[in-house]
Protein backbone atom coordinates (compact mmCIF):
# COMPACT_ATOMS: atom_id res chain seq x y z
CA UNK A 1 0.00 0.00 0.00
CA UNK A 2 1.48 3.09 -0.88
CA UNK A 3 -0.19 6.30 1.25
CA UNK A 4 1.25 9.61 1.44
CA UNK A 5 2.49 10.65 5.37
CA UNK A 6 -0.12 13.64 4.44
CA UNK A 7 -2.77 11.36 3.55
CA UNK A 8 -5.78 11.27 6.03
CA UNK A 9 -6.65 7.53 6.29
CA UNK A 10 -9.46 6.35 8.88
CA UNK A 11 -8.18 2.93 10.68
CA UNK A 12 -11.72 1.60 9.59
CA UNK A 13 -11.56 1.95 5.96
CA UNK A 14 -11.18 -1.09 3.88
CA UNK A 15 -8.80 -0.83 1.64
CA UNK A 16 -7.04 -3.18 -0.68
CA UNK A 17 -3.18 -3.69 -0.31
CA UNK A 18 -2.13 -2.40 -3.73
CA UNK A 19 -3.42 0.92 -3.93
CA UNK A 20 -2.18 4.31 -3.23
CA UNK A 21 -3.39 7.44 -2.22
CA UNK A 22 -1.40 10.84 -3.01
CA UNK A 23 -0.50 13.77 -0.82
CA UNK A 24 -3.03 15.58 1.34
CA UNK A 25 -5.80 13.18 0.54
CA UNK A 26 -8.73 11.87 2.90
CA UNK A 27 -10.39 8.80 3.22
CA UNK A 28 -13.30 8.84 5.52
CA UNK A 29 -14.83 5.38 7.71
CA UNK A 30 -16.73 2.83 6.09
CA UNK A 31 -15.25 3.34 2.45
CA UNK A 32 -14.16 0.31 0.62
CA UNK A 33 -11.47 0.70 -2.14
CA UNK A 34 -10.43 -2.76 -4.32
CA UNK A 35 -7.29 -3.83 -6.05
CA UNK A 36 -4.97 -1.45 -8.42
CA UNK A 37 -7.26 1.82 -7.57
CA UNK A 38 -5.76 4.85 -6.95
CA UNK A 39 -6.72 8.15 -4.72
CA UNK A 40 -5.14 11.98 -6.35
CA UNK A 41 -4.15 14.67 -4.11
CA UNK A 42 -6.78 16.01 -2.09
CA UNK A 43 -9.64 14.18 -3.22
CA UNK A 44 -12.04 13.06 -0.37
CA UNK A 45 -13.26 9.28 -0.41
CA UNK A 46 -16.42 10.26 1.43
CA UNK A 47 -18.15 7.22 4.05
CA UNK A 48 -20.40 5.19 2.66
CA UNK A 49 -17.97 4.91 -0.68
CA UNK A 50 -17.65 1.72 -2.29
CA UNK A 51 -15.11 1.58 -5.30
CA UNK A 52 -14.31 -1.11 -7.25
CA UNK A 53 -10.95 -2.94 -8.54
CA UNK A 54 -8.35 -0.13 -10.47
CA UNK A 55 -10.88 2.80 -10.16
CA UNK A 56 -8.52 6.43 -11.07
CA UNK A 57 -9.86 9.48 -8.80
CA UNK A 58 -7.68 12.31 -9.59
CA UNK A 59 -7.22 15.72 -8.01
CA UNK A 60 -9.87 17.19 -5.72
CA UNK A 61 -12.73 14.79 -6.39
CA UNK A 62 -15.14 14.08 -4.12
CA UNK A 63 -16.73 10.72 -3.90
CA UNK A 64 -19.30 9.62 -1.66
CA UNK A 65 -20.94 12.81 0.21
CA UNK A 66 -23.98 13.27 1.45
CA UNK A 67 -27.21 14.70 -0.92
CA UNK A 68 -27.36 17.41 -1.93
CA UNK A 69 -31.16 17.05 -0.51
CA UNK A 70 -33.67 18.79 2.23
CA UNK A 71 -35.37 15.54 2.54
CA UNK A 72 -31.95 13.75 3.51
CA UNK A 73 -32.46 12.81 7.02
CA UNK A 74 -28.81 11.16 7.53
CA UNK A 75 -30.06 7.75 6.49
CA UNK A 76 -26.75 5.08 5.55
CA UNK A 77 -26.97 5.40 1.90
CA UNK A 78 -24.20 4.14 -0.54
CA UNK A 79 -22.09 5.77 -3.64
CA UNK A 80 -20.79 2.63 -5.66
CA UNK A 81 -17.98 3.44 -8.76
CA UNK A 82 -17.78 0.60 -10.81
CA UNK A 83 -14.37 -1.41 -11.67
CA UNK A 84 -12.12 1.14 -13.87
CA UNK A 85 -14.08 4.03 -13.82
CA UNK A 86 -12.10 7.35 -13.87
CA UNK A 87 -13.24 10.27 -12.22
CA UNK A 88 -11.19 13.35 -13.03
CA UNK A 89 -10.52 17.02 -11.18
CA UNK A 90 -13.28 18.46 -8.74
CA UNK A 91 -16.18 15.67 -10.22
CA UNK A 92 -18.55 15.20 -7.47
CA UNK A 93 -20.62 12.10 -6.73
CA UNK A 94 -23.25 12.27 -3.69
CA UNK A 95 -24.60 9.34 -2.13
CA UNK A 96 -27.94 7.94 -2.46
CA UNK A 97 -30.82 8.86 -0.06
CA UNK A 98 -34.11 7.06 1.61
CA UNK A 99 -35.50 6.34 -2.34
CA UNK A 100 -32.97 3.93 -3.32
CA UNK A 101 -30.39 3.73 -0.75
CA UNK A 102 -27.60 4.34 -3.30
CA UNK A 103 -25.93 6.49 -6.44
CA UNK A 104 -24.35 3.79 -8.61
CA UNK A 105 -21.03 4.78 -11.57
CA UNK A 106 -20.92 1.45 -13.48
CA UNK A 107 -17.66 0.02 -14.59
CA UNK A 108 -15.73 1.62 -17.35
CA UNK A 109 -17.40 5.30 -17.31
CA UNK A 110 -15.57 8.20 -17.40
CA UNK A 111 -16.82 11.26 -15.60
CA UNK A 112 -14.71 14.18 -16.71
CA UNK A 113 -13.46 17.73 -14.91
CA UNK A 114 -16.68 19.54 -12.78
CA UNK A 115 -18.83 17.06 -13.48
CA UNK A 116 -21.51 16.20 -11.02
CA UNK A 117 -23.86 13.07 -10.31
CA UNK A 118 -26.29 13.55 -7.48
CA UNK A 119 -28.15 11.25 -5.36
CA UNK A 120 -30.00 8.33 -6.13
CA UNK A 121 -28.33 8.09 -9.90
CA UNK A 122 -27.48 5.19 -11.94
CA UNK A 123 -25.15 5.11 -14.69
CA UNK A 124 -24.58 2.07 -16.40
CA UNK A 125 -20.93 0.88 -17.75
CA UNK A 126 -19.01 2.86 -20.20
CA UNK A 127 -20.73 6.52 -19.68
CA UNK A 128 -19.11 9.01 -20.36
CA UNK A 129 -19.80 12.80 -19.47
CA UNK A 130 -17.86 15.33 -20.64
CA UNK A 131 -16.71 18.66 -18.43
CA UNK A 132 -18.95 19.70 -15.95
CA UNK A 133 -21.97 17.93 -17.06
CA UNK A 134 -24.71 18.00 -14.64
CA UNK A 135 -27.09 15.35 -13.09
CA UNK A 136 -29.97 16.26 -11.08
CA UNK A 137 -31.41 13.39 -8.55
CA UNK A 138 -32.45 10.24 -9.94
CA UNK A 139 -31.50 10.05 -13.16
CA UNK A 140 -30.48 6.87 -15.05
CA UNK A 141 -27.85 6.56 -17.79
CA UNK A 142 -27.65 3.55 -20.36
CA UNK A 143 -24.40 2.00 -21.33
CA UNK A 144 -22.49 4.08 -23.46
CA UNK A 145 -24.44 6.70 -23.74
CA UNK A 146 -21.80 10.15 -24.29
CA UNK A 147 -22.96 13.56 -22.69
CA UNK A 148 -21.02 16.08 -24.30
CA UNK A 149 -19.98 19.32 -22.08
CA UNK A 150 -22.26 21.51 -19.83
CA UNK A 151 -25.20 19.54 -20.07
CA UNK A 152 -27.68 20.18 -17.35
CA UNK A 153 -29.97 17.27 -17.19
CA UNK A 154 -33.66 17.37 -14.97
CA UNK A 155 -34.07 15.35 -12.25
CA UNK A 156 -35.50 11.57 -12.81
CA UNK A 157 -35.03 11.70 -16.44
CA UNK A 158 -33.66 8.51 -18.35
CA UNK A 159 -31.04 8.94 -21.23
CA UNK A 160 -30.81 5.94 -23.54
CA UNK A 161 -27.99 3.74 -24.28
CA UNK A 162 -25.74 4.53 -26.71
CA UNK A 163 -27.30 7.97 -27.13
CA UNK A 164 -25.27 11.05 -27.85
CA UNK A 165 -26.07 14.09 -26.21
CA UNK A 166 -24.49 17.50 -27.77
CA UNK A 167 -22.95 19.63 -25.98
CA UNK A 168 -24.27 22.98 -23.90
CA UNK A 169 -28.09 21.80 -24.56
CA UNK A 170 -30.51 21.29 -21.55
CA UNK A 171 -32.03 17.74 -21.33
CA UNK A 172 -35.41 18.01 -19.79
CA UNK A 173 -37.30 14.70 -21.03
CA UNK A 174 -36.24 11.19 -21.33
CA UNK A 175 -34.22 11.00 -24.27
CA UNK A 176 -34.36 7.20 -26.19
CA UNK A 177 -32.11 4.94 -27.24
CA UNK A 178 -29.00 4.99 -30.04
CA UNK A 179 -30.07 8.90 -30.85
CA UNK A 180 -27.73 11.95 -31.44
CA UNK A 181 -29.97 14.91 -29.30
CA UNK A 182 -29.17 18.65 -29.78
CA UNK A 183 -31.25 22.11 -30.32
CA UNK A 184 -33.12 24.12 -28.07
CA UNK A 185 -35.78 22.89 -26.61
CA UNK A 186 -34.25 19.17 -27.37
CA UNK A 187 -35.04 17.28 -29.88
CA UNK A 188 -33.94 13.80 -31.86
CA UNK A 189 -31.41 15.46 -34.68
CA UNK A 190 -30.81 11.78 -35.99
CA UNK A 191 -28.97 8.45 -34.91
CA UNK A 192 -25.89 8.44 -33.23
CA UNK A 193 -24.64 6.85 -36.22
CA UNK A 194 -20.71 6.78 -35.33
CA UNK A 195 -21.07 5.34 -31.73
CA UNK A 196 -23.40 2.33 -32.96
CA UNK A 197 -20.37 1.38 -35.96
CA UNK A 198 -17.75 1.70 -33.00
CA UNK A 199 -19.78 -0.34 -30.81
CA UNK A 200 -20.27 -3.07 -33.55
CA UNK A 201 -23.91 -2.61 -34.24
CA UNK A 202 -24.45 -4.11 -37.93
CA UNK A 203 -25.48 -1.89 -40.84
CA UNK A 204 -28.83 -4.36 -40.74
CA UNK A 205 -29.14 -3.24 -37.37
CA UNK A 206 -28.37 0.55 -37.95
CA UNK A 207 -31.30 0.58 -40.93
CA UNK A 208 -34.14 -1.13 -38.69
CA UNK A 209 -33.09 1.61 -35.85
CA UNK A 210 -33.44 4.32 -38.25
CA UNK A 211 -36.75 3.24 -40.16
CA UNK A 212 -38.08 2.70 -36.50
CA UNK A 213 -37.27 6.39 -35.36
CA UNK A 214 -38.22 8.08 -39.30
CA UNK A 215 -41.76 6.52 -38.57
CA UNK A 216 -41.87 8.04 -34.67
CA UNK A 217 -39.74 11.25 -36.04
CA UNK A 218 -39.89 12.11 -39.37
CA UNK A 219 -43.39 11.45 -40.35
CA UNK A 220 -46.97 12.57 -39.76
CA UNK A 221 -47.62 10.08 -37.19
CA UNK A 222 -47.34 10.70 -33.21
CA UNK A 223 -45.80 9.25 -30.78
CA UNK A 224 -48.60 6.06 -30.14
CA UNK A 225 -49.13 5.69 -33.72
CA UNK A 226 -45.18 5.37 -34.55
CA UNK A 227 -44.52 2.87 -32.07
CA UNK A 228 -47.93 0.79 -33.14
CA UNK A 229 -46.90 1.09 -37.18
CA UNK A 230 -43.24 -0.15 -35.91
CA UNK A 231 -45.01 -3.02 -33.88
CA UNK A 232 -47.08 -3.78 -36.92
CA UNK A 233 -45.14 -3.56 -39.96
CA UNK A 234 -41.25 -4.20 -38.52
CA UNK A 235 -39.33 -7.25 -37.47
CA UNK A 236 -39.00 -6.55 -33.35
CA UNK A 237 -35.36 -7.37 -32.96
CA UNK A 238 -33.78 -6.85 -29.79
CA UNK A 239 -32.68 -3.57 -30.64
CA UNK A 240 -36.57 -2.16 -31.64
CA UNK A 241 -38.11 -3.96 -28.43
CA UNK A 242 -35.96 -2.05 -26.07
CA UNK A 243 -36.98 1.09 -28.28
CA UNK A 244 -40.88 0.35 -27.87
CA UNK A 245 -40.28 -0.57 -24.26
CA UNK A 246 -38.20 2.48 -23.64
CA UNK A 247 -40.54 5.19 -25.00
CA UNK A 248 -44.00 3.11 -23.61
CA UNK A 249 -42.27 3.29 -19.97
CA UNK A 250 -41.68 7.11 -20.04
CA UNK A 251 -42.74 9.23 -17.39
CA UNK A 252 -41.40 12.72 -18.12
CA UNK A 253 -42.41 11.76 -21.93
CA UNK A 254 -39.55 11.74 -24.59
CA UNK A 255 -37.99 14.70 -26.43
Amino acid sequence: MNIHPTAIVDPKAELAEDIEVAPFAIVEADVEIGAGSSIGPHALIAAGTRMGREVRIFNGAVIGTVPQDLKFGGEKSLAVIGDRTMVREFATVNRGTEATGKTVVGSDCLLMAYSHIAHDCVLEDKVILANAVNLAGHISIGEHAILGGIVPVHQFVRIGRHAFIAGGYRVPKDVPPYVLAANEPMRYSGLNSIGLKRSGFSTDTIVAIKRAYKLIYLSDLNVSQGIKRIKDEMELIPEIQHIIEFIESTKRGVI
